[in-house]
């Protein structure tokens, strides 16, 4: 039976990005393939990534991505929701995984190239995050990773290593495919300057729980095309963020219309700005609704992701046992 697997880190306030990136994914494979499907806030790969990861926030931070992935509908009684670190079998195969993984192979990964060109001196772990998530992936076995499309090459890594194990040791892991949101697989900035992201800073995104009037004020100064500089000049919505954002948060007749009316100058970009500010605030008031209610109750998020926890090692630690047994590890 097929598996899904997906992780999502605890590194800032949810956003929007998230949401059409990752945790729609979520809700609509959960109701497909129900306790198959496993989801998991990555609690370790958040250590990763130092212009992000703080100590004290990373508890609070864990608890909240479990409450949003809730409030936008994931149903913790119908899949698998758990924290990573809560599952130690992920750190012990990352490891077998490790002694198998060419240091190339790690370099040449997009990523790392990119954040470790950002720091002064590289943490190991930056080099080993592929590794683990490898890990998280085929500890379940499963087939099926909802991600983001800055993700193929780690899939693809994960491939490469599952080929390599079951060559070594035996067949024991399948090969996963990564699966898109197709509506949305890069949400740009709110600042205009490349995809939405928390190692951006608050600048670029907007959250999930944001206030309306936080959320407006953002909208308000955000760039729209370069090339229409006052009221009467044509725009052109294809290089309009905020057309983007229409095409999540709009209805057809929106959309249908700022197209049309932005391309004649029928429409201000403030006019197009309040359009798609009332159908944000339609979209992700009822989310807001529901996440307050998980924060009044927040013993019942813990005791699911208890749950969730003890679900998830049902199956991680069988195949685990199956590794140790095949690289030859003493049993006592």
């Amino acid at each position: 039976m097929s598996r899904v697997f997906s992780g999502i880190q605890p590194t800032g306030e949810p956003h929007i990005g998230n949401y059409f990136g990752a945790m729609q994914n979520y809700v609509k494979l959960g109701r497909e393939y129900g306790k198959q499907s496993l989801y998991c806030v990555v609690d370790l790969h958040a250590l990763t990534n130092p212009a992000a990861f703080d100590p004290a926030l990373l508890a609070q931070r864990t608890l909240d991505m479990a409450v949003a992935n809730f409030a936008v509908g994931l149903d913790p009684s119908q899949v698998i929701f758990f924290v990573q670190s809560h599952v130690p079998e992920h750190q012990e195969l990352s490891w077998v995984f490790t002694t198998i993984t060419p240091v190339g192979d790690l370099e040449r990964m997009t990523q790392y190239k990119d954040k470790s060109g950002q720091l002064e001196s590289v943490p190991a772990g930056l080099l080993m995050y592929p590794v683990l998530m490898a890990a998280d992936i085929l500890l379940y076995r499963a087939d099926t990773v909802p991600v983001g499309e800055d993700q193929t090459q780690h899939i693809e890594l994960t491939r490469e290593i599952a080929r390599k194990f079951n060559h070594s040791f035996g067949e024991t892991f399948p090969e996963p495919r990564a699966v898109y949101n197709k509506q949305a697989l890069r949400i740009p900035g709110v600042d205009g300057q490349g995809k939405m992201s928390k190692s951006k800073g608050e600048t670029s995104t907007l959250g999930l729980f944001e206030p309306m009037d936080s959320i407006w004020a953002k909208l308000r100064v955000a760039p729209t095309d370069p090339a229409r500089v006052r009221r009467t000049d044509p725009g052109n919505p294809d290089v309009c963020l905020i057309f983007d954002y229409h095409k999540l948060f709009s209805d057809l007749d929106t959309i249908q219309m700022v197209d049309v009316e932005c391309r004649r100058a029928g429409i201000g970009c403030v006019d197009c700005k309040k359009a798609v500010m009332t159908g944000i605030t339609a979209h992700l008031t009822p989310i807001q609704a529901r996440g307050e209610e998980l924060r009044d109750d927040l013993d019942s998020v813990r005791d699911a992701l208890a749950q969730g926890a003890r679900e998830a090692r049902a199956i991680a630690a069988p195949v685990m046992e199956e590794v140790r047994t095949k690289v030859g590890f003493l049993k006592l």
